[in-house]
């Protein structure tokens, strides 16, 4: 801001000086002409104003000129006639110097303006005015000093430099005052930030105002929500794996460490507990990778899919989980997009689940509905339920409500069903069953729809 309020007071200076010594020059050249046409008059008359008669000679004629005229403050006026100055009005040192003899000598007859630096005066106009008669030559010369004027400019833009100088303090120090102001935001915004560590992103941005800043910090606010969330995911993620995964791994060190090589019975039985921990591990290990993957872009396909059709699929496909009594509820019309493996992978795990919670010739249902712009596919059993304290956590990575006998699962099924249809942009969800059961539903919309951050709850690998 100094910068610019700086140039601009220059450039405005520079442009002062030059239209006001311009307009100087040409006051000068104004009062010359008036002097001249004054002369030019006197010439032309040709007679004396104080005595009427004729002038006599060129000299009588310069020397009533000078006596009757007044010059300006800047201004000498001289009679040049037989060889050189005659009188000067007012008195000056320089009408009998040398400097002027050698300047208007050679200017007599040509009537001509020529600047000059005069030592102790600086530059001046001098303008020659010849006048003839029969009997003599002269010239009526004019000396105009320039330098009064520049002088007096030059008082003026000292002036104006001060109080260019003063306005420009003001309004730096005033700039100066607006901008800790309006960076004062920033600056808290940028102090906070830094007091923000990677093991301590509970702190946020205090938040004032309704401007621009304020949308910023709004902004960082929720992208630490969300940075805060992942690391908080993330952190539950390594425990839960790592508790999951401590049991097979003690398991395989102890039964190792008291195997008696000598003993087949016990090598082979050994072996198979072994096989039955790594392949446990080794689900685990691929639901974990699905679940990370689950955030990446290409973790769907969407392509238009017909709904009707693909219910039908995934009754016939869940059919083998179980010998239950299996049941088309509804098939919905239309055309959705959707990744069908994925949504096969849900429905087919929520479909296992009914499963496990229902007993032999138990029904499970599979059925789907589109209005034109949601689509639900649901699973329906007739088991025990949820209970609704546990219906969030169940969904949650490695959340379990009550287990029944044989399952062997890590809870990450549902946890996989859920990012399935986040993925969609959709939802899944428990509701109560008529007969008594269970209903989860996954919840596509009609057309695609990215998943919000706040949806995506795990955190990229």
């Amino acid at each position: 801001m100094a910068l610019l309020v700086g140039i601009a007071l220059t450039s405005a200076g520079a442009i002062v000086y030059a239209i006001e010594w311009q307009r100087i020059q040409d006051q000068v050249v104004s009062e010359i002409d008036q002097e001249l046409g004054e002369f030019g008059r006197v010439q032309k008359g040709g007679l004396n104003p104080d005595t009427g008669a004729p002038f006599t000679n060129v000299g009588d004629m310069l020397d009533t000129f000078l006596l009757r005229n007044v010059p300006g403050d800047n201004e000498i006026l001289i009679s040049w006639y037989d060889g050189g100055p005659r009188k000067t009005f007012p008195k000056n040192d320089f009408a009998g110097s040398d400097l002027l003899d050698q300047t208007v000598r050679p200017l007599i007859g040509t009537n001509q303006t020529v600047r000059l630096h005069i030592p102790h005066y600086g530059e001046a106009m001098i303008t020659v005015q010849s006048v003839r008669s029969p009997k003599s030559q002269g010239a009526l010369v004019i000396v105009t000093y320039l330098e009064k004027g520049r002088a007096g400019l030059r008082d003026t833009m000292r002036t104006y430099a001060i109080v260019s100088l003063l306005a420009l303090l003001i309004v730096t120090a005033m700039a100066a005052w607006l901008s800790g102001r309006l960076l004062a935001p920033l600056r808290l915004l940028r102090e906070t930030a830094d007091e923000i560590s990677g093991t301590d992103l509970s702190r946020r941005l205090p938040v004032t105002g309704n401007d621009d800043i304020t949308a910023l910090t709004k902004t960082v606010n929720g992208m630490l929500d969300r940075l805060e969330h992942a690391f908080v995911g993330q952190r539950q993620f390594l425990d839960d794996a790592g508790h999951e995964l401590k049991t097979p791994l003690t398991v395989l060190r102890g039964h190792l460490e008291l195997l008696d090589s000598g003993s087949p019975e016990e090598v082979a039985e050994t072996r198979e507990l072994l096989l039955d921990e790594v392949d446990r591990m080794a689900r685990l290990v691929g639901d974990l990778i699905l679940l990370a993957k689950s955030d990446r872009p290409d973790f769907v396909t969407p392509q238009p899919v017909e709904i009707a059709g693909l219910t039908e699929d995934l009754l016939a496909k869940a059919r083998g989980l179980g010998d239950r009594e299996w049941i088309l509820d509804e098939a919905g019309t239309g055309v959705i997009p959707m990744d069908v493996q994925r949504i096969t992978q849900a429905v087919l795990q929520l479909a296992d689940n009914a499963v496990k919670h229902t007993w032999p010739k138990g029904v499970v249902a599979i059925g789907s509905s589109y209005d034109g712009t949601v689509a639900r596919i649901w699973v329906r059993d007739t088991g025990v339920g949820v209970p609704a304290s546990d219906r969030e956590l169940i969904f949650q990575r490695f959340g379990r409500s009550e287990v029944s006998d044989g399952d062997e699962g890590f809870g990450l099924g549902l946890s996989i069903v859920r990012a399935i249809a986040v993925a969609h942009g959709g939802s899944v969800s428990i509701e109560e069953a008529r007969p008594p059961g269970a209903v989860f539903v996954l919840t596509l919309p009609g057309h695609r729809t990215a998943p919000s951050a706040e949806e995506t709850t795990w955190p990229a690998s």
